[in-house]
């Protein structure tokens, strides 16, 4: 396995590979610093992450980020190039993933026109095979912790991968999980015994897989999802897909612009779809299945999938949803969240 290839000085990157990090090459920014395009010696397009020298949690990102992404190599991750370390300034050099975040095409159709079913399923399944590599097949246990849309990029040929792996935990192959008591990640992502607990396990990122497949197929938001039979109804999504399900109005759940695209993708593949995802929110994490079994599913369309049970969460209403979760916070005195809503 390949380490980190550059290892580039801060005056190189700030002053030749990104023009003084000019703003007209930002790609986007987080809650520990900016991206930015850059471009190296040899015409490789780069993203250089710039972290942030006021965030109390910066040191602790890069040296995490480092030390995984330099074991890791696989299509579905975004690929560590290398870092640069000068005083306080902190960079990391990735590899240039050109359509951007996942949540600009799925959310934004103002910037991009809609996803075919065709793309949205490479999407998912890609995505999975990339957490099964980082729980099963990379010689050790890695759970991401902060799953979703902006985490996920697109290369030029729409695949997917994984990518911002400051808040990754890793464990060797025989520990199950773990504790904290410093919750990281994104509201509405998050599993109940984690959010509630603490508890870390690869059933984290189970749930959190989930959350994302439902946004792809659904094209909406998990915490602004609108109810389609409401124009005023805000619903947490994975209430809506249960309480659909269990109706037999399932097809509620697909994106209309699918529903409507005579692609001839079957519907029954995007059922499918949501019924994996339902599998994958249940409220214990013995009861969800491992992202190989997940893997599975997706590819075998002949293997009969168990019937799911009620979501982990489950409310008619955003508001009471967002109560629930803030309560389930309010109980870690040390906590730590990202994001209050999925950026």
């Amino acid at each position: 396995m390949e380490e980190p290839e550059v290892f580039l000085s801060e005056q190189h990157l700030q002053r030749a590979a990104t023009n003084d990090f000019s703003d007209s090459n930002k790609l986007g920014e987080g809650g520990f610093g900016v991206v930015q395009k850059g471009k190296l010696e040899d015409g490789r397009e780069i993203a250089v992450k710039r972290l942030s020298k006021n965030s109390g949690q910066g040191d602790e990102e890069f040296k995490n980020e480092v030390l995984l992404m330099a074991k890791l190599e696989h299509r579905n991750l975004v690929r560590l190039l290398g870092f640069s370390l000068k005083g306080a300034e902190r960079l990391l050099v990735y590899e240039f993933v050109p359509n951007g975040s996942l949540d600009g095409f799925i959310f934004d159709r103002n910037k991009h026109e809609p996803l075919d079913w065709h793309t949205r399923y490479k999407i998912i399944r890609g995505i999975a095979k990339g957490l099964v590599y980082l729980h099963n097949d990379s010689g050790f246990r890695i759970i991401h912790r902060d799953l979703k849309a902006a985490n996920v990029l697109l290369d030029s040929e729409m695949n997917p991968k994984i990518a911002d792996f400051g808040m990754a935990r890793l464990f060797f192959q025989d520990q199950s999980g773990s504790n904290t008591r410093r919750i990281v990640g994104t509201f509405g992502y998050m599993s109940p015994e984690y959010a509630k607990h603490g508890q870390i396990s690869v059933k984290l990122d189970v749930f959190s897989f989930s959350v994302l497949l439902l946004e792809i197929v659904s094209g909406q938001r998990n915490g602004s999802f609108r109810n389609p039979d409401s124009r005023e109804n805000v619903e947490y999504m994975l209430s809506f897909a249960w309480r659909k399900w269990q109706e037999g109005g399932a097809k509620k759940m697909i994106d209309p612009v699918l529903m409507g695209s005579g692609d001839g993708v079957s519907v029954g593949d995007m059922l499918r779809c949501v019924h994996i995802g339902l599998l994958c929110v249940q409220e214990k994490g013995e009861q969800r299945p491992t992202m190989a079994s997940v893997q599975v599913m997706l590819s075998r369309v002949s293997v009969t999938l168990p019937l799911p049970s009620k979501p982990a969460y489950f409310s008619s209403v955003a508001k009471e949803m967002e109560t629930e979760l803030t309560k389930a916070y309010d109980t870690q005195n040390d906590a730590s969240i990202t994001d209050l809503y999925p950026r």
